[in-house]
């Protein structure tokens, strides 16, 4: 997988969103990358219901960290505490609200908690919205991994449903004795 790899502060400060209930997802090529796309990375971008939910704040204190606001030159940005890979994403074009997007993700588990993650399906739709010139390049990438990831599922299920109608057929083959 080619997402950056998570140090132990980093993996730190996702847990400590966790445990106090911050509700964000994964987003962007990172997140296309831990669902197995073969992309490459630098950061991670986290997008927050409510930035200003001071849990955020709490978790960014617990690993000694600190929110910096936006300013003219600056969007806003996590620093110290080895928060730094993580980038705040404000909005995702062509996407709904974060309320609609979330049922878009898919859980991973850090620790004992799940991490929420949006699909590769809707990172594609918000690429193909913003239509940068890096966006345009990574597409076809994403298109790739979407369509071997429909054809594994459809495999999976079809070996899933011979393997119920072998179980079901030995089920319902009564066991035949000889006659006395």
């Amino acid at each position: 997988m080619a997402a950056p790899s998570l140090n132990e502060s980093e993996l730190h400060f996702l847990r400590a969103l966790l445990r106090r209930k911050v509700r964000f997802m994964v987003v962007g090529l990172s997140a296309a990358a831990l669902q197995g796309a073969p992309v490459v990375t630098q950061d991670v971008d986290l997008w927050f219901e409510d930035l200003n939910d001071p849990r955020i704040r709490q978790a960014l204190r617990e690993v000694g960290a600190a929110y910096v606001a936006p300013s003219i030159l600056n969007p806003p940005l996590f620093a110290g505490g080895g928060v730094e890979l993580f980038d705040i994403v404000l909005t995702l074009h062509g996407l709904g609200t974060f309320a609609e997007e979330l049922s878009n993700c898919i859980e991973i588990p850090v620790g004992r908690q799940k991490l929420k993650v949006l699909g590769v399906e809707r990172i594609l739709a918000s690429k193909r919205a913003a239509n940068r010139a890096k966006d345009r390049l990574v597409i076809p990438v994403l298109e790739d991994s979407l369509s071997a990831r429909q054809v594994a599922g459809s495999r999976d299920r079809r070996k899933s449903d011979a393997s119920r109608v072998r179980k079901t057929t030995r089920r319902k083959s009564p066991a035949t004795k000889p006659a006395s």
